[in-house]
């Protein structure tokens, strides 16, 4: 089979197209037929030897695709089941432990660029009812990340707020959440085309933090009280004081991404002064995987796609990523 690995990390010039073998599947494992995966600035950072490099590691964590084996003692899965990955695959459940960092895909253990991957049968999830594999692809880690984010985590309500910055994977699939759980949403870009195809996915308002620096204080005031109720916060450390600005008291954060940087110096004082509450997202598991599916099914959520490079041009779609073009999700077809 192809796959692609890690040769030398530090750009997409790194990746080598290599020949290895099908994989076997054991006794509780199952191996799939990848036919689509999709791009997150986590795989940017693998790529530029971020995470513990490993020579000759498969990247990318966000996969779907169909079963074609299955081991002795699986139950769940049978052959020809259309499926996806989850990114950790050692957490079915429960509370997050340290060691199931060693359990994401793409980074300590193989990911998912191959033709064919072997999973265990806990680290699969069913694609929603109608979903193309290209859309089943996007969802493991951006979707999932918004709906920690803003359902389980930050318990959304109707009615309520949500400032969503810049308009990759994450912000597009918030916003999506958050307008089908009857939430008014704000979101931030620094290029207007993607602002009006932002408010044809139904924002309620807009913001270019180009021209308007001070944007924290900008979405307080257009949420129509004394600041907005959620923050999807993906930036890091560039933003985060503007995302503190813009919560109102006891309003919450669900910082996810490190964008702009992870080194920061901020100020800290206001998320006391605002009894806001700060949380770490990282993904989650796969009982949580389930339950989103069966919310996309029932409130018919599409993922919006930018663009689908094919298997050969997988350098090319790395090289798109870096350039923070894309509206939504980067996808690279397999088949």
């Amino acid at each position: 089979m192809k796959s692609y690995q890690i040769e030398k990390y530090g750009g997409p010039e790194g990746l080598k197209l290599v020949d290895r073998p099908v994989p076997v599947p054991g006794d509780r494992e199952v191996v799939v037929r990848i036919h689509a995966t999709s791009l997150n600035y986590r795989d940017l950072l693998v790529l530029r030897g971020k995470y513990d490099p490993v020579p000759g590691r498969v990247p990318l964590s966000d996969g779907a695709g169909e079963v074609t084996a299955v081991g002795s003692a699986v139950t769940k899965f049978k052959v020809g089941d259309r499926v996806a990955g989850c990114f950790f695959q050692g957490w079915s459940s429960g509370r997050f432990e340290a060691a199931m960092h060693r359990t994401s895909l793409g980074g300590p253990i193989d990911g998912v660029l191959a033709e064919y991957v072997k999973f265990s049968e806990s680290g699969l999830v069913y694609l929603p009812s109608g979903y193309s594999y290209e859309e089943g692809a996007t969802l493991p880690c951006a979707a999932l990340t918004a709906w920690q984010s803003l359902i389980v985590r930050g318990q959304l309500a109707p009615g309520e707020t949500v400032l969503l910055l810049g308009t990759g994977g994450v912000s597009i699939f918030g916003l999506q959440i958050a307008k089908a759980a009857g939430a008014r949403t704000i979101i931030t870009s620094s290029s207007d085309e993607k602002l009006e195809r932002a408010q044809k996915l139904g924002a309620d308002s807009v913001i270019n933090y180009r021209t308007m620096p001070e944007w924290g204080k900008k979405a307080a005031n257009l949420s129509g009280t004394e600041g907005v109720d959620h923050v999807v916060e993906v930036g890091g450390a560039g933003s985060f004081l503007q995302s503190i600005r813009a919560c109102r008291c006891g309003g919450k954060i669900g910082l996810i991404g490190i964008l702009t940087g992870q080194e920061a110096t901020s100020e800290i004082f206001p998320i006391v002064s605002k009894s806001a509450t700060v949380f770490g997202i990282y993904v989650e598991n796969r009982e949580m995987f389930e339950g989103m599916n069966r919310a996309l099914e029932q409130v018919q959520i599409r993922p919006v796609i930018d663009k689908v490079f094919p298997f050969n041009e997988t350098a090319a779609a790395f090289t798109y990523l870096a350039s923070g073009s894309h509206f939504g999700k980067i996808v690279i077809q397999i088949d």
